[in-house]
């Protein structure tokens, strides 16, 4: 039986689901558009988590948590408000979040400077998929399990995906929620309706949304040149690829399982390759070169640009400005030799960091984020934000709604880049190499044993320290 619903807060996925290639330019707090909560809203905030049996405990003694990332939780330049999760913490237990700030580069360099110089960096953030196992095979993270209690109406309907991530019987990596929101397919509708195309929403709507209509659309408009491009941006493979349902690494029975030879894999691989060898990709083509032109998009020169939402979690004026006013996005396309609907599936997580100085305060602000999505009307607060903040339609929210639900009933969490850096670097690279012209076949042959390899080392011995 599907479990009750649970939805990503408004403003904490602006802060969530941030992508390699573009945190690195949202760190001014000083911006025009940093903004408070009205008072009224801290208000019905503090009511709904005073009234709420679902929040336990105490204002905390201690209520700074100590956050090392390359992104800051607390209001930035983008236009986001104060985090309605960050507010609840804020008023229910007297929190607050001291942000260390780093590069996406450096991260883990900081996190292990700070290690050892005891500074007590309390967590960091799992979403980037990148931390789990390799974190916990180097004794960087430690487990959540004496802080967090996954059997609470809290945590409950997530018990199982949490689960489904266990290294040595404990939860290192602590699971918020899945989230749809990881990588969209953005376009202009004012683009696809000259070009005499169906609306990829409209598709969608009727179940139609295929990789066949995907190809089809590209295969009516793709001119390159009259410089009417196809597809392009980083996320695309990865957004295509996690289509069939099946991530390239998966963890089963506490241990780590290539899926490279599976034939959707292969399908999948192949069919992008198909794309390339029409010229339907336009990143690394003669014309755009390596560098992406999401403005694009805005211009009306390109059909597909596969993105995080986290491009929209923004002050209006800054996503309209790249994007055009007649922006708007759709999962990626279904698979349909799949049994299910599947699309990229983020996971909002977070690490217990070794040596932290408030674990407890780290909890707490996770049950905070729990809060925000099971209480209703703490939600309704931040939908309003969508809207208000930065200038969602209805239509927007509610197709980012199905993106969750999608999300939701089948998530398939990828995570191949924390098998160890090595491996994650490897299969990062390899697996796009259909869309730059190399054949599955080549691929697979030559990193397959590497792989197997690798995986083999970390489950021989899991607490050694040799993920990399």
């Amino acid at each position: 039986m599907r479990k009750a619903r649970y939805f990503v807060s408004a403003v904490l996925i602006a802060t969530m689901s941030m992508s390699f290639l573009s945190c690195s330019s949202r760190k001014n707090s000083s911006s025009e558009y940093s903004r408070d909560l009205d008072a009224s809203v801290r208000e019905k905030i503090n009511r709904n988590a005073a009234e709420s049996e679902l929040l336990k405990g105490d204002k905390l003694e201690n209520g700074v948590i100590k956050w090392l990332s390359d992104w800051d939780i607390n209001p930035d330049g983008t236009g986001k408000n104060v985090p309605i999760d960050l507010a609840v913490f804020q008023e229910r237990y007297g929190g607050s979040v001291k942000y260390y700030k780093c590069t996406y580069g450096d991260r883990y360099d900081k996190l292990a400077e700070y290690i050892s110089s005891d500074e007590g960096i309390d967590f960091f953030y799992g979403g980037n998929l990148d931390a789990f196992p390799k974190g916990a095979i180097k004794d960087i993270f430690v487990p959540a399990d004496d802080h967090i209690d996954f059997d609470s109406p809290l945590w409950e309907d997530v018990k199982d995906i949490n689960d489904s991530f266990l290294w040595n019987g404990k939860h290192y990596m602590v699971g918020v929620q899945p989230t749809g929101d990881k990588v969209a397919v953005v376009y202009n509708r004012k683009t696809v309706a000259e070009a005499g195309l169906d609306d990829p929403a409209d598709l969608f709507a009727k179940g139609e949304w295929t990789w066949d209509a995907f190809q089809d659309m590209l295969e009516k408009y793709v001119d390159n040149s009259s410089q009417k491009y196809g597809i392009d941006g980083w996320w695309f493979e990865f957004g295509l690829m996690n289509t069939i349902g099946i991530p390239p690494v998966s963890l089963e029975n506490g241990k780590l399982v290539s899926n490279l030879s599976d034939p959707a894999m292969e399908r999948v691989q192949n069919w992008i390759y198909s794309l390339y060898q029409k010229g339907y990709i336009a990143i690394g083509g003669e014309d755009l070169g390596w560098e992406t032109q999401p403005s694009y998009i805005g211009e009306g020169k390109t059909l597909f640009y596969p993105v995080g939402l986290y491009e929209f979690y923004k002050e209006k004026s800054q996503w309209s400005a790249t994007y055009g006013e007649d922006v708007f996005f759709v999962p990626m396309p279904r698979d349909p030799k799949a049994d299910e609907y599947y699309i990229p599936t983020g996971f909002e997580a977070y690490m217990f960091v070794r040596g932290g100085s408030n674990p407890e305060g780290v909890a707490r602000y996770l049950d905070c984020k729990r809060f925000t999505h099971l209480d209703e009307d703490t939600k309704s607060v931040a939908d309003k934000q969508f809207l208000d903040d930065y200038g969602w339609t209805q239509e927007m929210l509610d197709m980012k709604d199905s993106m969750q639900e999608l999300a939701e009933d089948n998530p398939v969490i990828d995570i191949s880049n924390g098998v160890s850096e090595d491996c994650g670097v490897l299969l990062n690279d390899s697996l796009r190499l259909t869309a730059r012209g190399t054949p599955w076949n080549e691929t697979y042959d030559t990193i397959y044993a590497t792989v197997d390899k690798y995986l083999e080392n970390i489950n021989s011995a899991p607490a050694s320290g040799t993920a990399d």
